[in-house]
């Protein structure tokens, strides 16, 4: 697999550190020799009493959808270490749910990129909470089927995921429902 976007955040990124991210996810190809794109993301920040943090970012798009996996530790190499096995097990589970979705032959429409993060902060006081938007994102939104949805929110590893449902022509959103089951939100 060939890295096609490797960014550095307050850190350059050494030959050394692009040597390695590209032999960890090198090894993936066993489980997706079709992986199209790749995006790494290594951000180094201080914390205040902790030191430095490291965190690595990926996103592998590959053929009906994307896994997308992100790690932290204090040494840069143990967080591409860590991020490497989660997309090792996220890549092993979406092949194994695309290659069953495709045996009980139903039509695979293209899977866009839909994914919600959402970062919560817990004020000091109660009283004084004052909910913000810490993050946004945006996305285009591509007819998929609820199934379709639910497998690309598992492969994310999200607990919903925004759709838009091409019997209804409409945006939805999925979600895990504590039962372990699925639920579904449509407008009206």
């Amino acid at each position: 697999m060939h890295i096609y976007q490797l960014t550095g955040r307050n850190v350059d990124v050494t030959e050394a550190m692009r040597d390695y991210v590209e032999e960890k996810l090198t090894r993936l190809d066993r489980f997706s020799d079709q992986i199209t794109d790749a995006r790494v993301i290594l951000t180094v920040r201080d914390v205040r009493d902790a030191g430095r943090r490291n965190r690595v970012e990926v996103q592998l798009n590959v053929p009906n959808g994307i896994i997308r996996a992100e790690e932290h530790h204090a040494d840069m190499y143990a967080a591409i270490d860590r991020v490497s096995d989660v997309l090792e097990r996220q890549l092993r589970k979406f092949k194994t749910r695309y290659l069953k979705h495709r045996q009980d032959a139903v039509p695979q429409p293209e899977v866009g990129l839909a994914e919600a993060d959402v970062d919560a902060g817990v004020g000091d006081e109660v009283t004084e909470f004052r909910p913000e938007i810490v993050r946004q994102k945006r996305f285009s939104l591509r007819p998929m089927s609820p199934e379709d949805a639910v497998t690309q929110m598992e492969a994310l590893g999200h607990d919903f995921y925004v759709f838009k449902n091409m019997d209804t022509n409409s945006c939805a959103v999925v979600y895990r429902r504590r039962d372990g089951n699925y639920g579904l939100i449509e407008p009206s």
